[in-house]
């Protein structure tokens, strides 16, 4: 077996225990994960597992990198909820990943929603002279996004705290604090219940080496404890003294994973425990237009 396909077998044994086994998708789910451009790589690359039974086959076939095709598995894994890949044992590679009940779902759900999207927009191009296509969808760079319902508001000097709860039920004790000007909070119509996006920088979240709470935070709110999934040691320069830092894939408690950086030379591997950190003025907030 490659290191390659070692090392894919060895994230899909930590990605075990990340959300509840077997889970099933709810609407919401389906909503979330398919939120975006129907032609999303991120479905082609679960395609492409489901065909080949391997995360580095299907980077391949889509023609991304392997660490690309787990940003995406990880990504589409938050917004649905529930766990979309798992290990495969046996077979002439020693084992390779598979797609959930869920997965498949996901995957069904994504050729009638673009079955019925290539339909409308025949018959609106069909119906209106030079009709452009509308944005049905949303791409970003920032590879932390969390489908959240908004908590509370509150006024802090001069601007306001947007409290968000994650929408999963397995992250429903989970939030995380976002400052917004006035106009942003009146344009966005943000009021207790309203489902919204949170989105940030990979280069906004600091990860602090250790079990104990760190004593240098700057902040008392956006910060928790989780566990390194990956790690890739000078990945980026994200720092004004222009370091090269460690980047690190980590788990929360309750299932999501979020990106950040370490300091230079961290030394962090699989399983370690580490602490994240997030301004309020980094995090985003979307709302669907409608």
């Amino acid at each position: 077996m490659s290191d390659t396909e070692n090392f894919e077998q060895e994230q899909l044994d930590m990605a075990g225990d990340e959300l509840v086994p077997g889970g099933a998708l709810s609407s919401g789910s389906v909503s979330q994960a398919l939120g975006y451009d129907m032609a999303d790589r991120r479905i082609a690359i679960l395609r492409g597992i489901a065909q080949s039974g391997s995360i580095s086959q299907a980077a391949r076939d889509v023609g991304v990198s392997y660490k690309a095709a787990w940003q995406a598995i990880d990504t589409l894994t938050n917004l649905a909820g529930v766990p979309l890949v798992e290990r495969s044992v046996g077979g002439t590679g020693g084992g390779g990943a598979q797609i959930t009940p869920a997965g498949e779902e996901l995957l069904h759900a994504a050729e009638a929603m673009m079955r019925l999207r290539t339909e409308l927009l025949q018959r609106m191009q069909a119906g209106t002279p030079g009709g452009g296509q509308p944005n049905l969808g949303l791409m970003t760079s920032m590879r932390n996004q969390w489908p959240c319902t908004v908590l509370k508001v509150e006024s802090i000097g001069g601007q306001i705290r947007v409290w968000l709860r994650a929408a999963s039920d397995a992250g429903s004790d989970w939030t995380i604090a976002a400052r917004i000007t006035p106009e942003s909070y009146e344009l966005l119509g943000l009021a207790p219940g309203v489902q919204v996006l949170a989105l940030c920088k990979a280069t906004a979240v600091k990860v602090w080496p250790g079990q104990e709470r760190p004593a240098a935070s700057a902040q008392p709110i956006n910060i928790w404890p989780a566990v390194v999934q990956r790690a890739t040691y000078g990945a980026a320069t994200v720092t004004e003294e222009s370091q090269a830092c460690d980047e690190a894939i980590c788990r929360l408690s309750w299932g999501a994973q979020i990106v950040g950086f370490a300091p230079a030379m961290s030394a962090l591997v699989a399983n370690d425990n580490v602490w994240l950190e997030v301004a309020e003025s980094a995090v985003v907030v979307a709302v669907a237009s409608h």
